[in-house]
């Protein structure tokens, strides 16, 4: 991949990275909280919020995994509309562990 190429993935995902975020915010959020889904989990699950969303982080990689796995044992070339969404899945998610710690004034 050219420098050109990558600038131009590099641009498309930050495109997709706000557009979903945004999104999902209705879906997910509840009034200004955007992080009350991952407090409520970790409520439910007495654990921190951070936990709680490295559990659904861990869903992700998961599916990232598999995809690879499947790749490279059966040269199986993946989906890529598939691929791009659980990468996306997974950097959304940990931008989503920053705001946690950031919240807290852990960093």
């Amino acid at each position: 991949m050219n420098h050109k190429e990558f600038e131009i993935l590099l641009e498309e995902r930050f495109n997709k990275i706000r557009s979903i975020l945004a999104n999902k915010n209705k879906e997910y959020a509840s009034g200004d909280d955007k992080l009350h889904n991952f407090k409520r989990a970790g409520d439910m699950l007495h654990c921190t919020q951070e936990k709680a969303l490295i559990g659904m982080f861990v869903k992700h990689m998961i599916s990232i995994l598999d995809i690879v796995d499947k790749w490279e044992d059966a040269g199986t070339f993946p989906y890529m509309g598939q691929l791009e969404e659980k990468i996306g899945d997974a950097i959304n998610y940990l931008i989503l562990l920053e705001a946690c710690f950031k919240e807290r004034k852990f960093i």
